[in-house]
């Protein structure tokens, strides 16, 4: 969106030093800015302030300071990461609509799947990457084209209150609540406590929105008595408005499913891996028919998207096994679903190299030896990575990783999971150079 820089100081309350200029969206990292972003130094690890001379060489037009300019055009104020949720307050008033995505899993493939559909319809823009928090969501709305009809944000929290804080900015008119579960718990003590976290978004809806809500999730249905707006509710087999009948998995771990709604039914295929995409094809399917998207556009949408990378990856190594990544990152529940979907191939050996699940607090010990446990029961060999909080069986390095992997051949499956910390994606295109997955080793 472009702004005038006397816009933005007014609206700011803050001090316009230099040419008033015209800037077009927003940056807080001077070395992916964009010509013509008005660049936004954020004091945290880094201070930002010291690559205000690289952001202006980089082509941004203005910048937002806390200290003496450095010469062009700068806008002074307070706080600059105040300043850039209040610049989303601003953005937002241009933007038709949004939906706001909460969970502790399924959000940034739900925001995938709702995308593709609405823009069947409508200019939509969405979220990058997992541009979730009070620096990435006012981030989105800047940069968000000027016709942008939908903007689709993800809501990520670290404790109570913070989906409210960003709602406050977002105003969304959609909200989807896809899951409660052990996902950085240790912010919020407990289940329930997540459990409140995410209600934030469906009790920040207007009377005139919908909450899109997955009722297979006894702590996400039990959000609809709180909603001030109506509830549209969404099952896997189960009594929604909103529902997936007989699912299958293709050799490709990939979803065929019939989508009844009230707007109509039919054959949905994924393109997506995994069961556990389902719901989440569900949760976009139903904000999206409830935005006006025709029904045969949304099932073809559902079918186009591929979703993020290292998320659910399916690939095949010549001569060896089946390879699923799924390295983005781990809870206990993405795990559990990681694991239905292996066991769900067919064939002989079945192997998961799983690294930490982080942020799990006091029930760190607790939930690794589960999922240990459920893959035992699946009949899949578990061996930890740089960790035995899953059991004895562990390798410490890429290169023990890489060969243990290269000891499963055709006929087996293995999946590489664990969450960002444990940098399976090392192992995973190491493997996959030795093994000759080249869409693996080049990515």
């Amino acid at each position: 969106m472009r702004f005038s820089t006397s816009e933005l100081a007014a609206h700011l309350g803050g001090e316009l030093l230099g040419p008033d200029v015209s800037v077009d969206g927003a940056s807080i990292d001077s070395r992916t800015l964009a010509a013509g972003q008005l660049y936004v130094p954020i004091v945290a690890d880094r201070d930002g302030h010291a690559f205000i001379a690289d952001a202006l060489h980089a082509g941004a037009p203005a910048y937002l300071t806390m200290q003496a300019p450095l010469g062009g055009t700068a806008i002074r104020v307070a706080d600059t990461s105040v300043a850039l949720m209040n610049l989303g307050v601003l953005a937002r008033r241009r933007v038709a609509g949004v939906v706001g995505i909460t969970g502790s899993v399924g959000k940034t493939t739900t925001k995938d799947l709702l995308r593709a559909c609405l823009a069947r319809s409508f200019p939509t823009a969405a979220s990058e990457r997992s541009f979730n928090n009070e620096l990435g969501l006012p981030l989105t709305l800047l940069n968000a084209p000027e016709d942008a009809q939908w903007v689709v944000l993800e809501m990520g929290a670290r404790g109570v209150g913070h989906i409210e804080q960003l709602a406050r900015v977002a105003r969304p008119e959609v909200g989807v609540v896809t899951s409660v579960a052990m996902a950085h718990v240790e912010y919020f003590g407990d289940l329930d406590g997540v459990a409140r976290a995410k209600k934030e978004l469906v009790t920040a809806l207007p009377p005139s929105g919908v909450a899109v809500l997955n009722f297979d999730d006894p702590l996400v249905a039990a959000m609809a008595p709180g909603s001030p707006c109506p509830v549209l509710g969404y099952s896997v087999d189960g009594d929604a408005e909103v529902r997936a009948e007989d699912v299958v998995l293709d050799g490709e771990l990939r979803p065929r499913f019939r989508l009844s709604t009230p707007w109509g039914a039919g054959e949905v295929r994924l393109a997506l891996h995994g069961v556990q995409q389902v719901p989440d094809a569900l949760a976009a399917a139903g904000a999206a028919l409830w935005c006006g998207v025709p029904f045969d556009d949304v099932t073809g949408a559902l079918a186009g998207v591929t979703g993020s990378p290292l998320r659910m990856e399916v690939h095949h190594a010549p001569g060896g096994p089946v390879l699923v990544v799924d390295c983005y990152n781990a809870n206990p529940a993405s795990t559990e679903a990681a694991l239905r979907s292996l066991a769900a191939l067919g064939g002989g050996r079945k192997l998961a190299l799983l690294g930490l699940m982080a942020e799990l607090g006091a029930e760190t010990g607790a939930e690794h030896r589960r999922v240990a446990r459920q893959a035992g029961e699946l009949g899949i060999e578990v061996v930890g990575y740089q960790t035995d909080l899953y059991g004895p069986a562990r390798v410490d390095d890429v290169d023990a990783a890489v060969a243990l992997l290269r000891t499963l051949g055709v006929g087996d499956a293995l999946l590489v999971k664990g969450s960002r910390v444990a940098r399976l994606e090392d192992v995973a295109r190491a493997y996959g150079s030795q093994a000759g997955v080249q869409s693996l080793a080049g990515s």
